[in-house]
């Protein structure tokens, strides 16, 4: 994959230009901003609406008119811009702009707000420094994550692999993490990205956590694993597929869910709105009395009959058969009565019979032709059952909506849908449907026992009044609320605490801002109220990260490498260790924070604070390893480690970061090497 080179310190453009300033652009202007650069824009109309109030005076240009006209463009400095991010609520005006921007100046980077895929890609093979994003699918990520309320707060797939990140607060019977240090948590499958203990406040930067400290009840551990092989063979899957239908069976029928099932059938067949059903019922079950009560009276009126010529009897005055056992004779061929000897009491209940027999054969017709109408209804427009319990009910199925559907359909989460209209039935067809006004539809979701509630409409109130009135019913569920103006989403979240209160544009204009400068953002996710992006690099000569360490990345840029492929080679290590050294054509991919991105886009790296002061070595041995220990976790030259070895005690006078400078000194531990950790107090730089 193309990648321009994004990590160059010297910063021959800084100058940014953004096209369309609804939410969107503004939030990516005030994002844009906190790089330190300059940026001008470009809108059709003067914004009577700033939903971000400090972007006009962040904004070194504004034009108004037709970002897609070439003379608007140049009164903007597209010739001078180095990104230009197109982000109007038109997709076409978007891409138009584009091909006017790069006729103007070859090499700006085209970020482009389009979700025409095909498209989008046939761009990029041809325009090159080209991206496009939908906001939709951006902030969808948030949505769904959220909506889970599981301990895993991200998901995102690299070469095939699922990877998981995980929020755990540490129990007792943790036997994996529980009273072990942090450093010893990390495997070639985890990574830890975060210990808080207890009693601390969630921390601002990843690794401002202690590797030496020991884990505790009650402290909250945020890592990073993989969660599955999606290379799997087929056959192991399909394999594994029927081993869970197998169990689902078995589970299906044993006796305490059979009751369970048999009770939520009567229940929701109660509930139904079909007035046919509930009279079909009635009628059934009078009749059957009826029967029962015919029975004994003709058993008892006629006691030389059998019990069996009394249930015939009965049953054939139910079909509507009066006139045949009462048209001059009675029942039984071997002993005729004259018709006139019953008594009137008993031809009226006959009579009864015959007329509630008629009545519940009409209504057992109309029963099957409504059954008929449904059955072919649901033969074009089919949807499962709305699920009882532990589902998610996500209300207003737009772009977002539906987004969001898919994402927990592909977790297998359990949901159920509502929306005003009805939709295609290529849209989503495995999830269940209400269509109706949303308020009413509350009372058909089994909300009291749903594990939460998305309102993701476009109307922040009506949202809001949605919500409270769900939060009502069961104040138990997790609330999950869209907001389109951050003033809203601020103004709210303090007075509904119990709500989660998410704009779609804040999220995906960090995503857009961090693309301007060549990064390659692949997902993101939430933590500790910070967005922490899935970013690409491709590392060039003269790149911030070309040359260091993956430790001295890692600390000094605070990030976490999560995938390393070396230049020119198919391999690729997952949670790799940090004693690798970047080269020029090499891969990386980091979890990072904006401001992470920041300090690699200008080379600015965090302080060294720490050193290792070596006592003495215990054998021999010891030295030559020492000094193999110092050049991979270090990066100094072979020579100056065996010269410091050589020369003990002592301090290395290289200045570490501290995670570094620990990691060291353990090492040096193992091999029979005294050591330990100084802080000197003030940032250096290797030399």
């Amino acid at each position: 994959m193309h990648s321009p080179p994004s990590t160059n310190p010297q910063k021959t453009q800084d100058l940014f230009l953004v096209c369309g300033l609804q939410s969107l652009g503004q939030h990516c202007v005030a994002v844009l901003k906190e790089y330190d650069v300059k940026v001008n824009a470009i809108d059709d109309v003067q914004p009577e609406h700033w939903e971000v109030p400090e972007v006009p005076s962040l904004l070194e240009k504004l034009i108004i008119g037709d970002c897609r006209q070439p003379s608007v463009l140049e009164q903007a400095d597209i010739s001078h811009c180095r990104s230009i991010l197109l982000v109007t609520r038109n997709e076409r005006i978007n891409i138009e702009a584009a091909f006017a921007a790069r006729r103007l100046n070859p090499h700006v980077r085209l970020i482009v707000r389009s979700d025409k895929q095909n498209f989008n890609k046939l761009l990029w093979e041809n325009l090159g420094n080209f991206v496009a994003f939908e906001p939709t699918h951006l902030s969808a990520h948030a949505f769904a994550l959220t909506a889970l309320g599981s301990e895993a707060i991200g998901y995102f797939t690299l070469e095939g692999q699922l990877l998981q990140v995980i929020k755990h607060q540490v129990q007792a019977k943790d036997g994996w993490c529980n009273g072990k240090p942090v450093h010893r948590l990390n495997l070639t499958t985890r990574r830890i990205l975060s210990h808080i203990p207890a009693s601390s406040n969630p921390l601002k930067e990843l690794f401002g956590w202690n590797p030496e400290a020991e884990v505790q009840v009650g402290d909250t551990l945020v890592y990073i694993d993989v969660a599955y092989d999606l290379t799997l063979s087929e056959q192991h899957r399909k394999s594994h597929n029927q081993r869970w239908q197998w169990q689902q069976f078995i589970q299906a029928i044993t006796a305490k869910n059979l009751k369970d099932k048999i009770a939520q059938f009567w229940q929701s067949y109660y509930q139904s709105q079909n007035q046919i059903r509930r009279i079909a019922t009635i009628y059934a079950i009078t009749v059957l009395v009826l029967w029962f009560v015919g029975i004994v009276l003709y058993r008892l009126y006629y006691p030389h009959i059998t019990v069996q010529e009394a249930f015939y009897a009965t049953a054939v005055l139910l079909l509507g058969g009066y006139g045949d056992l009462f048209g001059g004779v009675e029942f039984s061929s071997s002993q005729l009565e004259p018709s006139g000897h019953i008594p009137w009491w008993l031809r009226l209940f006959s009579l009864g019979l015959t007329l509630t027999g008629q009545a519940f054969v009409g209504v057992l017709y109309a029963l099957l032709t409504d059954a008929l109408v449904t059955s072919r209804f649901h033969f074009f427009n089919s949807r499962p059952p709305i699920p009882q319990n532990n589902h998610v009910v996500i209300i207003g199925l737009n772009r977002l909506g539906q987004r969001v559907a898919a994402l927990l359909q592909e977790l297998n989460q359990p949901l159920v849908g509502i929306h005003s209209t009805t939709l295609d039935q290529n849209t989503l067809p495995d999830m269940p449907l209400i269509v109706g006004n949303a308020i009413e539809a509350l009372t058909k979701v089994n909300l009291s026992r749903a594990k939460s509630i998305v309102l993701v409409g476009d109307d922040n109130m009506e949202n809001l009044e949605i919500g409270l009135m769900a939060h009502a019913i069961n104040p138990a569920t997790s609330l999950i609320i869209r907001s389109q103006d951050r003033h809203f989403s601020d103004n709210i979240a303090p007075l509904f605490p119990y709500a989660q209160v998410l704009c779609g544009a804040a999220l995906s204009a960090e995503v857009f801002a961090c693309a301007a400068f060549g990064e390659n953002v692949l997902s993101l996710f939430h933590l500790s109220e910070q967005i922490v992006m899935v970013t690409e690099y491709k590392i060039e000569d003269g790149d911030t990260l070309n040359g260091l360490l993956l430790s001295e990345i890692a600390y000094g840029y605070s990030v976490v490498p999560i995938l390393y492929q070396k230049y020119r080679q198919d391999n690729y290590s997952l949670m790799p260790w940090y004693d690798v050294k970047l080269h020029a054509g090499d891969r990386l991919i980091v979890l990072a924070t904006s401001s992470s991105l920041q300090r690699i886009e200008s080379g600015e790296m965090l302080p060294r604070l720490w050193q290792v002061q070596i006592e003495k070595a215990l054998t021999t041995n010891a030295i030559m390893y020492g000094a193999q220990e110092i050049v991979l976790i270090t990066g100094c030259s072979s020579a100056s480690a065996r010269q410091w070895m050589n020369n003990l005690p002592g301090v290395l006078p290289i200045p570490l970061y501290k995670h570094q400078a620990q990691r060291l000194v353990r090492e040096l531990t193992k091999i029979q090497v005294l050591a330990n950790v100084m802080f000197i107090g003030q940032g250096s730089s290797l030399t």
